[in-house]
This record gives C-alpha cells, sequence and structure tokens, in this order.
C-alpha cells in the first residue's frame, strides 16, 4: 500500500512541476509578447510631448501653415468637403472670448439704439 501511495505522490508532484513550469512558460509568453505595446505607448508619450513644445516655435507655426494649406488645395482641388471648417469652429474653441464678443455687440446695439 505505501508504494501506491509513493507512486501516486509522485505522480502528483510531476503533474503539479508540469503545471508550474506551463504555467511560468504562459507568463513569459504574455510578457514577452508584449514589448510592441510598451514602446507604442512610450512612443505615443514622447510624440505627444515633442508635438506640445513644437506648436509654439516658429517652425511649428509655419509647418501647421503648410499643412493647413495642403488641406485646403485638397479639398478646393478634389471637393473634399469634411475638410471644412464651420463658421463659427473658433465660438466652440474659444467659449470665453466667444461670450465676450457677444456682450460687447450687445452693448454696442443698445448703444447705437439711442
Amino acid at each position: 500500500m505505501p508504494e501506491v501511495l509513493e507512486s501516486e505522490h509522485l505522480q502528483l508532484n510531476n503533474s503539479i512541476e508540469r503545471e508550474g513550469r506551463n504555467m511560468l512558460e504562459m507568463i513569459d509568453k504574455i510578457f514577452g509578447d508584449t514589448l510592441w505595446i510598451y514602446t507604442a505607448i512610450l512612443g505615443s508619450l514622447l510624440g505627444a510631448a515633442f508635438l506640445a513644445y513644437f506648436k509654439d516655435t516658429k517652425a511649428g507655426l509655419w509647418c501647421y501653415a503648410k499643412f493647413d494649406q495642403l488641406l485646403d488645395f485638397l479639398r478646393d482641388r478634389y471637393g473634399l468637403t469634411w475638410f471644412d471648417q464651420p463658421e463659427d469652429a473658433w465660438r466652440q474653441k474659444y467659449p470665453h472670448v466667444t461670450k465676450k464678443i457677444d456682450e460687447l455687440e450687445a452693448r454696442l446695439n443698445k448703444l447705437e439704439e439711442k
């Protein structure tokens, strides 16, 4: 009887060892195959940081102006209407300025009526 228990014990130990190795291999595979995710996230963060700095430089303003000209050319040449911006786009972007301008226009209209 002790031989049977010892045999079962060995089989159980071998099974646990195999499961442990399989688990470690699976964990290694999961984290080994995700390096591209980390490099993509890091690259995105560095790109965003660079653009935040670059947008206010002379070169950045020039590049943005050229890109805007390119989009206008494509819109006019090929009729790509999805490049169009609404006339009041600035109102949505700068709500505080919009509110102040509306107040000033209302005051001006009121003064012109008098």
